[in-house]
């Protein structure tokens, strides 16, 4: 489903954030993977809580805006966070069970997810979008069979990277409509915050060590912090103000070959063989959703672009 808010080109500035949105996000997986150390629920709360603490000082100089907002803005934010705090807990602990590239791939289906989640909310589909969502089921079943012959473990990673594509769907969707009115800042101190309070709740109640990491594992969960979270994820919910969940959804599907190749080249961890060929069927599948003829969207996109 092609859900532009403009029917004209993306201009130079946002095809340059995006270029720059999705190298960060596909350094992502490959930094969390390489910090063995730090446990999962860990590294989500630690990205999402010291991303939440780099914007203290940026939001308290918009307090003016974050009076103002409405009951269904904070709503729509607060649920974005809980929902990124449910997709950094399954995405970040897929990667200690299965290859970054698979892990990637399958997360990365969150482009289907919005499609889906788009038709029970009402948006009708054409009859390509259902035909690139079924090829890149049979992409995402290849992916699975080659990790099930590999180990259950490796297919048990595939489940949670799978189910941490919808979560990211509906962080993307809720962030969407966040955005209309609000300004990146005012947004992002709240949803990450969000995301921080409930992975630290969450952390406490399964007696996850926080601290104690040596030098290395923590300057991997800065880089996480400052190269995925506050490049990668800000830039996009920034783009979410003039472009839909949709296309955000559809540039994301690059980072599935740059985690592959950055997880190559960092981790020596190349996906085997047969699962390149799933790899291929997924991204075949969800170009073929993304170019399927429907309505503009109707939602206005006016928020500041700051």
């Amino acid at each position: 489903m092609t859900d532009l808010r403009t029917a004209v080109a993306p201009p130079l500035t946002t095809l340059a954030l995006m270029t720059v949105g999705v190298l960060a996000v596909s350094l992502s997986g490959p930094l969390m993977a390489a910090a063995t150390a730090v446990p999962a629920l860990a590294m989500a709360f630690w990205r999402s809580g010291l991303g939440a603490m780099v914007l203290i000082a940026p939001a308290i100089a918009r307090k003016d805006e974050l009076r103002r907002l409405s009951r269904s803005q904070v709503k729509h934010s607060c649920l974005a966070g809980l929902l990124l705090a449910a997709h950094f807990s399954t995405w970040v602990t897929s990667l200690t069970y299965t290859s970054v590239a698979s892990a990637t791939a399958l997360v990365c289906l969150q482009v289907g997810w919005v499609v889906l989640l788009g038709r029970l909310l009402g948006v009708r589909s054409s009859r390509q979008v259902w035909a690139g969502l079924a090829v890149a089921l049979a992409g995402v079943l290849v992916v699975s069979g080659v990790d099930f012959t590999i180990s259950t473990r490796a297919l048990a990673g595939d489940g949670l990277a799978l189910i941490g594509g919808v979560f990211a769907a509906g962080y993307t969707i809720a962030g969407g409509k966040a955005r209309q009115q609000m300004s990146t800042t005012a947004y992002t101190s709240i949803c990450y915050s969000t995301s921080a309070l409930l992975l630290l709740g969450a952390a406490a109640i399964g007696g996850v060590q926080l601290w104690g990491y040596d030098k290395e594992s923590w300057l991997l969960v800065i880089a996480v912090t400052v190269v995925a979270q506050l490049l990668g994820h800000s830039i996009f919910n920034h783009l979410l103000a003039t472009v839909s969940p949709t296309v955000v959804s559809l540039t994301l599907l690059l980072e599935v070959p740059g985690a592959a190749l950055l997880a190559g080249v960092l981790l020596h961890q190349a996906p085997p063989l047969a699962a390149y060929g799933g790899l291929a069927l997924i991204c075949l599948g969800l170009a073929l959703v993304v170019r399927a003829p429907s309505p503009v969207d109707p939602l206005p996109r006016e928020a500041p672009f700051d």
